[in-house]
């Protein structure tokens, strides 16, 4: 369940790579990136109502050896908002709700309940804490079943963060709340509601909730790495990612719904172009909304434990890449954007391999210690005879590569650690570089 990573500028690397077909392009870019284990999933490209590029890489199951293919079926996080989005509008279209309504009209007594419209739920402006911040739910009861009882009492017992319409923070619990109202409006499950309304219409048959208990042959497994050591990551179960979070599909199935969007099936246009009207932030309706290449795209990222997702959309062109991983990834968003320069045959770069410095163990040694990013989420840096190894909380240890004296990259996922000392030389501060500048104070 993560935020839209924002654009990057690309350069072409060789002319011949420059020479050669969208799809041969497309297919050494992935090839690079999964050969340095940063790409273990399934990608489809189309344009125009047609898929130009669809393939499988790494494995849906590396114990087993099992390979991802076109079928493979990955939970696909904060992709699932744009899925709860357009059943809002679609109750809206049929007069059963409006985006103006207050949140205090379906759940009375929530604090600023008065002041939070379904419009603030929608585009991150309600100022309801985001619970997936809290260290401990998401650490021991991601496999627990919560009733909405509990998890409204959860998103209760935080305090507001602003006041609404104020600022915009992401708020996977605000998402949460908009299935809670689809549930009271239809007097139905919202995964049923989902189901009636987007899912079988479109016949997305690969595409449902409770990943715990799917049965299919073509499930992935989710991990948190592959390598240097394989690490399975727990499901989630769909009562906690629920309406922010919950939806498991195939890059086929996703792909059905990029297609509804350019028809009325689901909705009307005016309640698409509410859809991806720009908030705060560049926000929509469950959509990030930008430009690149002088085209308009709409955009968003998915993470939940052990899978990554992506999806970006350049309506003018009916263009599309829909990116999953079941490895963690933290480049589809790099890649994505990668590819569609490629499809406007606009400038882009293959991913170079790190290269490491040797370091003296002496400075090495400054850098041991405990390194707090966020109230109960620390990484531990340790020293052995194979160099620096660090280990966030409730993750395994990884190999940090120096590729300065004070800066270290990780292999397994796209991330830098910096090291900072202030002005007598003493380390008290370390800078995570993974989807943001992320700082922690040195506490032991």
């Amino acid at each position: 369940m993560r935020k839209i990573l924002l654009p990057l500028l690309l350069f072409c690397v060789t002319i011949q790579a420059c020479a050669q077909t969208v799809e041969q392009k497309i297919d050494e870019l992935l090839t690079t990136y999964a050969t340095q284990n940063k790409l273990n999933g399934t990608v489809l490209v189309a344009e125009k109502g047609k898929i130009i590029y669809e393939k499988g890489f790494g494995y849906r199951n590396a114990e087993l050896k099992i390979p991802n293919d076109v079928n493979s079926i990955f939970q696909i996080g904060s992709i699932t908002k744009q899925i709860t989005s357009a059943v809002i509008m679609e109750l809206q279209q049929e007069g059963k709700l409006s985006v103006h309504d207050k949140l205090s009209k379906y759940f009375p007594g929530f604090l600023n309940g008065d002041k939070i419209t379904i419009e603030n739920l929608l585009t991150h402006t309600s100022g309801i804490h985001n619970y997936t911040e809290d260290t401990v739910i998401m650490k021991n009861d991601v496999t627990k079943h919560y009733s909405e009882e509990q998890m409204m009492a959860l998103f209760k017992s935080y305090p507001p963060d602003f006041e609404p319409g104020a600022r915009w923070s992401y708020s996977n619990s605000a998402y949460s709340i908009l299935g809670y109202i689809i549930e009271k409006v239809e007097k139905k499950p919202y995964e049923q509601v989902v189901r009636q309304r987007i899912f079988q219409p479109l016949g997305m048959s690969n595409s449902g909730f409770d990943f715990t208990h799917l049965s299919s042959p073509n499930k992935t497994t989710g991990y948190f790495s592959l390598s240097p050591k394989v690490a399975v990551a727990p499901i989630v179960d769909s009562t906690i990612a629920f309406s922010a979070g919950a939806v498991y599909t195939t890059v086929g199935d996703l792909y059905k719904w990029d297609r509804a969007i350019y028809t009325d099936k689901i909705l009307k246009p005016e309640s698409w172009k509410a859809v991806f009207t720009p908030y705060k932030n560049k926000y929509g309706y469950g959509w990030g909304i930008d430009s690149a290449f002088g085209k308009q795209y709409v955009a968003h990222s998915g993470g939940i434990h052990g899978f990554s997702s992506y999806i970006i959309r350049f309506p003018q062109d009916e263009a599309v890449v829909i990116a999953f991983d079941n490895s963690s990834s933290n480049v589809l968003g790099p890649i994505s954007k990668n590819i569609a320069a490629i499809l406007f045959n606009q400038p882009y770069e293959l991913p170079g391999a790190k290269k490491s410095i040797a370091v003296d163990s002496a400075i090495l040694k400054q850098y041991v210690g405990e390194y707090q990013l966020a109230p109960g989420f620390i990484i531990t840096v340790t020293l052995d005879n194979n160099g620096l190894k660090g280990q966030a909380t409730g993750q395994p240890a990884f190999e940090l590569f120096a590729e300065k004296e004070n800066l270290f990259f990780l292999k397994v996922v796209d991330a830098k650690i910096e090291f900072v000392k202030d002005a007598s030389g003493t380390v008290t501060e370390m800078v995570l570089y993974q989807n943001g500048e992320h700082r922690g104070k040195k506490i032991k």
